[in-house]
């Protein structure tokens, strides 16, 4: 028996036939049980294990349908609409997923309906597939208990009488309503197909799905390679089809014993070739390394597109290849399968006028070509070039103490982080200043200057003498190589 602390008392939170047998039942103290039953033997209850269980459960309901749904601490729903066929039948699908979960060592139950209230009842009652539009008489039988109300309500409902869930079949709807609360008479309409229920789902819901089952597992990674490859031409034509492209896939790996794997993988641009997709999936596998333990094999493989973009077709030169092709875009998924897409970043030019904001670090997964324009790149230059930046930027300038000769001259000495330099030569000034919608604070004149030593630096004057009140001041940018 399993236990647990309910309002400063343990109690019987789930109990085996045995225990049954010896009279114990749910809710009843954990003193009494030991008393009635020295010999018991027990274990409490752990949240977070059962979390965890039901969780991966509800992974391994994955090979049945794509829309499977947690309820409470010992429910799953699934939405088989359109996937029973794939197994037989309804029987056929149920009997299988319970057979499955009973060789595992789990004691379940399970029902097919219309509904999700229909099937919950019966799920807890004798089980089996309840007909289209025959779930009044699956129910009718049924304790109250099971229309997944209140304890309260099914004890007022219990000492007036109603006792099964047919005494209210047939009465008024207002009179329930008023007398028990709207939620009876919600639930009631549930179970009886009078009244929507959907299911809100676990996963996010693929936009396409190919799968590949074996009767005899497989567990040799290069059986599973070749798998992703023959499951990738697959989607090659569905997104042809489509005229779509993936940007984000999803390699689920079942296994026999029940363990569910899953490897995701994500591009900078819509793909839907089968090698650039494989390709992908080598990096991923070569990063779980012996994490992914193949155990007894896997007897189902699926693959998935998790979010598809447009893509269109593109002209291919007389080499073969796409114009639209690019090398960088492949090297960025490649090493987003291997790192993670989020540690692969590339600069995005800003359109501001200090030099240590003209650029961001982002994830370059998320940045599209024609984001990458920077400025005199391509097109002609001023006469007077600007000084070139330094290999090394500092995030913000630093504050140094610096003299010069004139109040607008160049620098002649200066001193930062409590050290001297002596400026042989300098070049600049070169003037940065904000655009004129703007405030005229924060002029900057950039040098780039010299020490004896051959010591290199990029210093600005922030501010114009005369023109505020504050004086200004020296900081210093960024070290040249």
């Amino acid at each position: 028996m399993v236990y647990r602390k309910v309002n400063n008392a343990y109690r019987l939170s789930c109990v085996n036939g045995a225990a049954k047998e010896e009279g114990l039942s749910l809710g009843e103290a954990l003193s009494d049980a030991r008393a009635r039953v020295p010999d018991v033997q027990s274990e409490e209850d752990i949240p977070e294990a059962n979390e965890s269980l039901l969780a991966a459960l509800a992974d391994w309901c994955d090979r049945y349908t794509p829309l499977v749904a947690v309820v409470g601490d010992d429910t799953l729903l699934l939405d088989i609409s359109g996937c029973a066929h794939l197994f037989g039948g309804e029987k056929a699908m149920l009997d299988d997923c319970l057979n499955r979960l009973k060789l595992q060592g789990f004691h379940v139950s399970g029902a097919v309906a219309d509904t999700v209230g229909a099937a919950w009842a019966v799920a807890r009652s004798d089980g089996g597939v309840i007909a289209p539009r025959e779930q009044r008489d699956a129910l009718e039988p049924l304790s109250i208990e099971l229309l997944r109300v209140e304890e309260n309500i099914v004890t007022s409902l219990m000492r007036v009488g109603l006792t099964v869930i047919g005494d209210l079949l047939d009465r008024p709807r207002a009179p329930l309503a008023n007398r028990f609360g709207e939620d009876l008479v919600r639930r009631l309409d549930q179970a009886l197909g009078m009244e929507g229920e959907p299911i809100s789902p676990r996963l996010y819901t693929p936009a396409l799905v190919v799968e590949r089952r074996f009767f005899e597992p497989i567990a040799r990674e290069d059986d599973v390679v070749a798998v992703i490859q023959s499951l990738s031409e697959n989607l090659q034509k569905e997104l042809e089809k489509r005229q779509e492209g993936g940007r984000a896939f999803e390699l689920v790996l079942f296994r026999v014993d029940g363990v569910v794997n899953r490897l995701a993988v994500g591009t900078s641009g819509p793909i839907r070739a089968p090698n650039l997709v494989l390709q992908l999936f080598r990096e991923r596998l070569k990063t779980v390394g012996d994490e992914l333990d193949a155990g007894f094999g896997y007897d189902l493989i699926r693959l998935a597109v998790l979010e598809a973009q447009c893509c269109s077709a593109a002209q291919l030169n007389l080499e073969g290849n796409s114009h639209h092709e690019d090398d960088l875009a492949e090297l960025v998924d490649r090493l987003g399968a291997r790192l993670g897409l989020a540690q692969v970043s590339r600069f995005l030019p800003c359109d501001e006028h200090l030099p240590e904001v003209q650029s961001a670090l982002v994830p370059a997964a998320t940045v599209r070509e024609n984001a990458l324009y920077w400025a005199d790149v391509d097109g002609e230059r001023e006469e007077e070039a600007p000084l070139e930046y330094p290999l090394r930027m500092l995030p913000r300038g630093e504050p140094v103490e610096a003299v010069a000769m004139v109040p607008e001259g160049p620098p002649l000495r200066f001193r930062w982080r409590k050290a001297s330099y002596e400026i042989s030569s300098s070049e600049g000034p070169q003037r940065i200043a904000p655009p004129w919608w703007r405030s005229a604070a924060g002029v900057r004149d950039y040098y780039r200057v010299e020490d004896r030593e051959g010591r290199r630096f990029w210093l600005y004057r922030e501010g114009l003498y005369g023109a505020q009140n504050e004086v200004p001041r020296w900081y210093l940018q960024g070290l040249y190589a």
